[in-house]
């Protein structure tokens, strides 16, 4: 019986295509305003880690969750608004609202996932990201 292609492979390419297209659009100057909640992060390469930066003026601490999925490195910002019954007096106009960023970064090399450190200061998130072992140890592959 011939070996049947899994039809969600083709679309998880795609998917992965149309992600990293959706990075590259960073390039395009004057397009970060019409995309919002578009989350905008510099991506560093030291000599044994990586390093990502990203401004989050507004957010607290407790607003962000930072993960590390696959070779993605996932951050997500929420932050809410005080309710009107909570806030006293009468607004003439308001602006600020409840705002949520969400962005994935795609990492150009494994990380050692337990030494990933993040920190933040003065609306700047850094997350420092070692770069993993590889080793130089060959393995030999017996050919049946």
């Amino acid at each position: 019986m011939p070996n049947k292609r899994n039809p969600f492979d083709e679309i998880e390419r795609l998917i992965e295509r149309m992600s990293d297209q959706f990075e590259d659009i960073d390039q395009w100057s004057g397009l970060e305003g019409a995309l919002p909640g578009r989350l905008s992060v510099d991506l560093a390469e030291f000599e044994g880690a990586f390093e990502v930066t990203a401004d989050l003026p507004g957010f607290e601490t407790g607003d962000i969750e930072v993960e590390l999925l696959d070779e993605h490195l996932r951050i997500r910002a929420e932050r809410e608004t005080e309710s009107e019954a909570e806030e006293p007096g009468r607004y003439i106009r308001r602006e600020r609202s409840e705002r949520s960023i969400d962005r994935r970064i795609r990492l150009p090399e494994p990380v050692a996932e337990d030494e990933v450190e993040a920190s933040f200061t003065n609306g700047v998130l850094t997350v420092c990201l070692p770069k993993a072992e590889t080793s130089e140890e060959t393995h030999h592959i017996d050919i049946e």
